[in-house]
């Protein structure tokens, strides 16, 4: 993800926090949300926001890269190498954000 991605993710992450309103449009349809914050957004791809709860986490599980070698892929999974993580995510220092 860009630094200019990563930055407005946050904002609209705290936003959603603090405004119940915007976090139901973020919520109802993230794509329209998210381009109207300014965010980057790939064509043709489909966004969808889940919202974590006291009992409730969401675990990401990445599409496996295609073009990865036996070498590359146990450097991904031991989690030595986070340049393969295609999520947005808050919650992992991999991914530097």
């Amino acid at each position: 993800m860009s630094q200019g991605n990563t930055t407005i993710l946050r904002r609209i992450v705290a936003r959603a926090w603090a405004d119940e309103g915007f976090k139901a449009r973020l919520l109802a349809d993230p794509a329209a949300v998210l381009g109207s914050e300014g965010m980057d957004l790939p064509a043709g791809i489909a966004i969808r926001v889940v919202e974590d709860t006291a009992g409730t986490r969401t675990l990401v599980l990445p599409a496996k890269p295609v073009d990865l070698t036996e070498e590359e892929l146990g450097r991904v999974v031991g989690g030595a190498d986070p340049s393969y993580c295609a999520n947005w995510c808050l919650c992992c220092a991999n991914c530097a954000i």
